[in-house]
């Protein structure tokens, strides 16, 4: 695929270290639900640094989206991704992905692993084909929830949410062990779709896999 400079439209935080971006959308871009790209700054010292984001907007939206987690405690490419705004250029350049719908299953994302899950549950929620989905998200704190409100909206009670590290008085760290998953899953002879990182994805695969989940069943990245 060729490469495509595109400006930036608008920027926010959605949490404290989570941007989401809005960017133009060049004519006959395509991709499907769960793929991204290589984005790099285009500015002469930042446009030979790639770094894989994905999409978080529908794929038939006039412009396209992602949501990218700031890392300020080094000098990557995200920390000054963190300081662009509107008006600033990025290249995108060719779209991958592994993590495809296949049908009706639950979703496990750690952390930022949950973007790949974006597209894929609005696509399905435009069109009203959400029905079998469970989504489940691991964080460290309730601070770190991303698009809380809009996962609620979508899949009421199969928005589920765990919290490792709450840091509050009285609050009981939970792990995604064995017996959670079984609390949780129940049913193992399902679809499954993982996404984190790469300790999260092994973690949970292993885990599916002991309980009776097949590989053949398993969609995941990191």
């Amino acid at each position: 695929m060729a490469e495509h400079i595109v400006k930036i439209l608008g920027t926010e935080f959605i949490t404290p270290d989570v941007k989401r971006f809005t960017v133009e959308k060049p004519t006959g871009f395509r991709f499907t639900p769960g793929q991204g790209t290589n984005v790099s700054i285009n500015t002469p010292d930042l446009v030979g640094q790639l770094r894989p984001f994905t999409f978080t907007s529908l794929p038939t939206a006039r412009r396209l989206e992602f949501i990218i987690k700031i890392y300020n405690d080094h000098e990557g490419v995200t920390k000054k991704l963190g300081l662009l705004h509107a008006g600033a250029e990025l290249v995108l350049h060719n779209v991958f992905g592994a993590i495809q719908y296949a049908g009706p299953g639950f979703f496990f994302s750690g952390g930022t692993g949950v973007t790949p899950f974006v597209a894929i549950l609005r696509d399905l929620h435009h069109k009203g084909d959400l029905k079998g989905n469970t989504l489940l998200c691991s964080y460290r704190s309730a601070g770190d929830v991303i698009l809380d409100g809009e996962f609620t909206k979508m899949l009421g009670k199969n928005f589920l949410k765990v919290f490792t590290r709450q840091n509050v008085i009285g609050f009981r760290e939970r792990r995604l062990d064995r017996d959670m998953l079984i609390t949780l899953v129940q049913d193992f002879d399902q679809r499954f779709y993982v996404c984190g990182p790469e300790d999260f994805v092994s973690n949970i695969n292993d885990l599916l896999l002991s309980l009776g989940a097949t590989a053949d069943k398993l969609v995941f990245d990191h």
